[in-house]
């Protein structure tokens, strides 16, 4: 089991930003890859975010691409999503994910553990 709390969600003006942590504990921190996603009231949960195991590579949608920048530090056991310039449009709850390296990172079934999520709103 990977246990997974995030933190740092909050009200920010539009072109912002805001600095999500995921905390995890349990399972070796190192051998999952990491992902963010989010989801909007009456939306499907979107992949927003990735990092490899190592934090050599990185994923982003194409929505956040050069605004968004994820890291991990696995001596730590922590992950952290940069956002910068953020849009109305980026106002969701905020998942981290941790997951098998064999599975995709771009789907929630690549996933075997989630954090309770953390609300991020953006004003106009």
């Amino acid at each position: 089991q990977v246990q997974l709390v995030e933190s740092g969600g909050g009200l920010v003006q539009a072109g912002g930003s805001l600095r999500l942590s995921c905390a995890a504990s349990g399972r070796t921190f190192s051998n999952y890859r990491m992902g963010w996603f989010r989801q909007a009231p009456g939306k499907e949960r979107e992949f927003v975010a990735a990092i490899s195991w190592s934090g050599g590579s990185t994923y982003y949608a194409d929505s956040v691409k050069g605004r968004f920048t994820t890291s991990r530090d696995n001596t730590k056991n922590t992950v952290s999503l940069q956002m910068n310039s953020l849009k109305p449009e980026d106002t969701a709850v905020y998942y981290c994910a941790a997951g098998p390296v064999s599975r995709s990172y771009y789907y929630t079934w690549g996933y075997s553990y989630w954090g309770q999520g953390t609300q991020v709103t953006v004003s106009s």
